[in-house]
């Protein structure tokens, strides 16, 4: 695969980020969004805009789509100007979507019938690691065809894991999501627990960092509860689909998840009191509420 065009529908929070380091990389990138004004930056680095799914698709050779979740999957790949469509036989489809084990079966065979090989291969590490190109990539699919697409993997990830049959890559992707939410919602606890022994949060902090309780979720989401913004990079819609969706993997499998149904409640809560597009940390912030005490060192111990 000698300078593919490579195609990237979805350049939002994660997309935009893995699309400029694809052109910083020297690949020839062709851009679709249905909010255009995401993709300024693109062109500025070398991109082409495409007008619609269906010019880009029949344009590319590899074609990445990083959406929010598996109904924004579903419109950009069916009906008649759907990206299945639009490939060329020999043509490859990356869905690096944080999607469901039915539906990347789904696609996989499909797109198998037309002769366009398919890789489901979800990403994780947030944005901020997105643009640093150290993602953690979990890939799915033939592996002769992700041996083939590896160098561009490569360039959106630092880990690069091939975990066999479609459908895996979202069933990885969304145990690791149950792992980081669960630990969320409870290093909140830990944090109230410190706070309320009049315990300095700073010290709190890098007591947790320091300890077998340390963690990617206490190095990454410390700071945002600290800063009182809660990571806007990642909404408590998202948060809700994907503990949904994982619950629904184990339910598929024969048995259920106590921790993930009860997480997925607290989250469902926050949801609830706060708005769909409120930052993934206001499941903290519903304990800070309910006990009416707020996680600023720079607010700990100052006069009321």
């Amino acid at each position: 695969m000698n300078d593919p065009l490579i195609g990237f529908i979805g350049v939002g929070n994660m997309g935009n980020p893995m699309a400029a380091n694809l052109l910083k990389a020297g690949y020839r990138v062709s851009v679709f969004d249905r909010e255009p004004h995401k993709a300024i930056n693109l062109v500025s680095l070398g991109a082409n805009l495409a007008e619609n799914i269906t010019q880009l698709g029949q344009q590319s050779q590899v074609v990445i789509c990083s959406l929010p979740g598996p109904l924004q999957v579903k419109e950009v790949m069916f009906g008649s100007s759907g990206l299945i469509n639009a490939m060329k036989p020999g043509s490859t489809i990356i869905d690096t979507s944080t999607s469901s084990v039915e539906l990347a079966q789904e696609l996989s065979s499909l797109l198998e019938q037309k002769n366009v090989s398919f890789l489901e291969a979800p990403v994780t590490n947030a944005v901020d690691f997105a643009a640093l190109g150290k993602l953690s990539i979990f890939v799915a699919g033939k592996q002769s065809n992700f041996e083939q697409c590896k160098p561009i993997f490569e360039v959106l990830g630092e880990k690069i894991f091939y975990v066999g049959k479609p459908g895996n890559g979202a069933t990885i992707k969304l145990l690791t999501n149950l792992l980081w939410f669960t630990h969320a919602a409870v290093i909140g606890e830990a944090l109230m627990l410190g706070a309320k022994a009049d315990i300095p949060l700073d010290i709190v902090a890098e007591a947790i960092q320091s300890s077998a309780g340390n963690s990617w979720v206490a190095q990454h989401d410390i700071p945002s509860i600290f800063a009182g913004h809660y990571d806007p990079s990642f909404s408590l819609a998202l948060c809700c689909k994907d503990l949904d969706l994982v619950n629904q993997i184990a339910q598929s499998q024969g048995f259920t998840l106590t921790m993930g149904q009860f997480v997925q409640s607290l989250f469902e809560e926050a949801q609830k009191t706060y708005g769909a597009s409120a930052a993934e940390l206001h499941v903290v912030k519903l304990l800070e509420d309910r006990v009416g005490t707020y996680l600023r060192p720079h607010l700990q111990n100052s006069p009321t």
